[in-house]
C-alpha cells in the first residue's frame, strides 16, 4: 500500500543531503536521510547523499552513487587542535581523508559526548570563519565541479555553520532538517551552550526554510531559536514497511510465545531503559500477566556499557533478570525478527523526543506502543490509534498502562491493525518524500518539484 500523491507539476529537481556519519553506531537521522534519497530516486528526481565526517552506517543499502567523505573527521579534530595542523600539507590532508582510514576510526570510536567537544561544536557552527574552513571550501568546491543542485538539504541543526557559504557558493536554497538537536546542545559546557544558541538564532536567516518531524518539535524549536513559525514545515518522518509486515511462520505444535514487552534503541538514560526496567519488575511482581518477559535491544557503545551493567544488577537483584533479553546492535534482519516477537513496545524517553523513529518500525511490525504523554508522543498515538499514553517518568503508571494492553487481546489487536494502518497511510515513507517535495517547491515556484514525475532509468 502507498500513499497518494499530490505533484505540482512534472518537474524534476536535484538535491543534495548532506548527512553526518557516525562510523561505528546506527543513526535515526543517517536512516531518515538515506530513505528521503531512495524515495526521491523513486520518483525520479536526482538526489545524492553526501556524507560527513565518516562513513554512514545503515541497516539498508546506502541510496545512489557513492561520494567523497567531506569534512574528514580525523581532519575536523587535528584542524581544531592548533593552526599549525590547519595547515598540514594537501597529501596528509588527503592522506586523513581515505575512506578505509575513517572506516577504521569509525569502528573504533565511541560515541561522542556533548561535553567533550563544546569548542569543536562552535567552531563548525562559525562555518567559514571557523577553524574547518578548509573543508568547507572543499565541499563547496566539489558541489559547483557537479551539476548544479536545485536545492541542499542539512541533515540538522548542527551543520547551520555551512548554509551561508553553500547559498554563497553554489547558488542555491538551503534547507535545514530539525531533528533533537536541543538535547545535544543543552548537554554542552555552559559556555559554549549559550553561545551555541546565540549564534544559531542570529544565523538562522542563512537558512531559507526549518522541517521539523513533528508539530511539537516545531513550536519548541521556533521558541529556542526566535524563528517565526512560518519558517517551519513539519513534516512527519517515514519508514519503507517492506519485510516488517511478513508474517512469520508458527509450527502448529509450539505453544504461544510469552508476552513480552520489548525496547528498541540506544540503551541508555535517556531513553528511558531504566524507567522501563522498573515497570517490568512491578509487572512481574505484581503477577497479573503470567511469565510476561522483557526484551531489550538497540545500540551500547561503551559510553552506554556501565549503565547497561548496572540495569542487570537491578534486574538481578529483583530475580528476574532471567527473564530479560539484550540483543545490542542488530543488522536490519535481526531488528524486524526482534520487533515481531513483541507483544508491545515501549521506548519511555524523558526528554524531548522531536520524533522517535523506533516508533514507527514497531508499528510497522503490528506492535502496539506504549509511550510517555510528552513531546511528540501524543501527535503519534492520536493520529496512528497504535498505542496508549501514560505519565512520563513514572514507572508505576508505565506498567499499568503496559498491562492494559497485555491483557486485553481484542484492545492489543485493534491497536495492532491501527499501527501497521497508520504507517501505510500516515507515516510512509513515499510520504513523507512528497511532503518534502511540497515544502521544497515552496522556495521556488518556478522549479516545483513533482511528486510523481516518471522514474527515469
Amino acid at each position: 500500500m502507498e500513499p497518494s500523491g499530490q505533484p505540482s507539476s512534472q518537474q524534476a529537481v536535484r538535491i543534495i543531503q548532506i548527512t553526518p556519519g557516525t562510523g561505528g553506531s546506527y543513526c535515526g537521522n543517517c536512516i531518515r536521510d538515506n530513505t528521503l534519497v531512495a524515495e526521491w530516486r523513486r520518483l525520479g528526481h536526482e538526489a545524492l547523499l553526501v556524507p560527513m565526517y565518516l562513513p554512514v552506517k545503515l541497516d539498508e543499502p546506502v541510496a545512489g552513487a557513492r561520494v567523497p567523505i567531506f569534512f574528514s573527521g580525523i581532519n575536523v579534530y587535528l584542524e581544531q587542535r592548533g593552526a599549525l595542523l590547519r595547515a598540514m600539507p594537501p597529501w596528509l590532508h588527503r592522506f586523513f581523508a581515505q575512506p578505509w582510514l575513517l572506516r577504521l576510526v569509525g569502528r573504533l570510536a565511541a560515541k561522542t559526548r556533548p561535553e567533550e567537544v563544546g569548542e569543536l561544536t562552535l567552531s563548525m557552527l562559525h562555518g567559514e570563519h571557523g577553524n574547518q574552513a578548509r573543508e568547507l571550501e572543499e565541499l563547496v568546491a566539489w558541489l559547483k565541479s557537479q551539476p548544479k543542485p536545485d536545492y541542499v538539504v542539512l541533515s540538522n541543526l548542527l551543520l547551520m555553520g555551512l548554509a551561508r557559504r553553500l547559498r554563497q557558493g553554489v547558488g542555491t536554497p538551503v534547507v535545514c532538517l530539525l531533528a533533537g538537536e536541543d538535547t545535544f546542545l543543552d548537554a554542552l559546557p555552559a559556555r559554549p551552550r549559550e553561545e551555541a544558541w546565540k549564534l544559531l538564532s542570529e544565523t538562522t536567516h542563512d537558512a531559507d526554510l526549518f522541517v521539523a518531524p513533528s508539530r511539537y518539535f516545531a513550536d519548541h524549536m521556533a521558541a529556542r531559536l526566535r524563528l517565526a513559525p512560518e519558517r517551519i514545515r513539519v513534516v512527519p518522518l517515514g519508514i519503507n514497511p517492506a519485510g516488517f509486515e511478513a508474517e512469520l511462520p508458527v509450527p502448529a505444535a509450539l505453544r504461544p510465545p510469552p508476552p513480552t514487552v520489548g525496547f528498541f534503541a540506544r540503551m541508555s538514560r535517556e531513553k528511558g531503559l531504566d524507567t522501563l526496567v522498573e515497570a517490568f519488575i512491578q509487572l512481574r511482581q505484581r503477577g497479573r500477566v503470567p511469565g510476561v518477559r522483557l526484551k531489550i535491544g538497540g545500540s551500547c557503545g561503551p559510553a552506554d556499557r556501565r549503565f547497561v551493567a548496572d540495569l542487570r544488577h537491578r534486574l538481578a537483584g529483583a530475580g528476574v533478570l532471567g527473564e530479560v533479553d539484550f540483543y545490542a546492535n542488530l543488522d536490519r534482519a535481526a531488528k524486524i525478527k526482534f520487533l515481531r516477537s513483541l507483544t508491545v513496545f515501549s521506548v519511555p524517553a524523558r526528554y524531548g523526543e522531536a520524533f522517535g523513529l523506533y516508533l514507527l518500525e514497531a508499528m510497522a511490525a503490528g506492535v502496539p506502543v506504549v509511550q510517555p504523554r510528552t513531546a511528540a508522543f501524543p501527535e503519534i498515538i492520536e493520529t496512528s490509534g497504535a498505542g496508549e499514553l501514560c505519565e512520563p517518568e513514572n514507572p508505576g503508571a508505565l506498567a499499568e498502562a503496559l498491562e492494559k494492553v497485555l491483557l486485553d487481546a481484542d484492545h492489543r489487536q485493534r491497536l495492532a491493525r491501527a499501527a501497521r494502518q497508520a504507517v501505510n497511510e500516515f507515516y510512509h515513507a513515499t510520504r513523507m518524500a512528497r511532503d518534502m517535495l511540497t515544502a521544497l517547491a515552496s522556495l521556488s515556484p518556478e522549479r516545483r518539484p513533482s511528486a510523481n514525475h516518471p522514474v527515469t532509468a
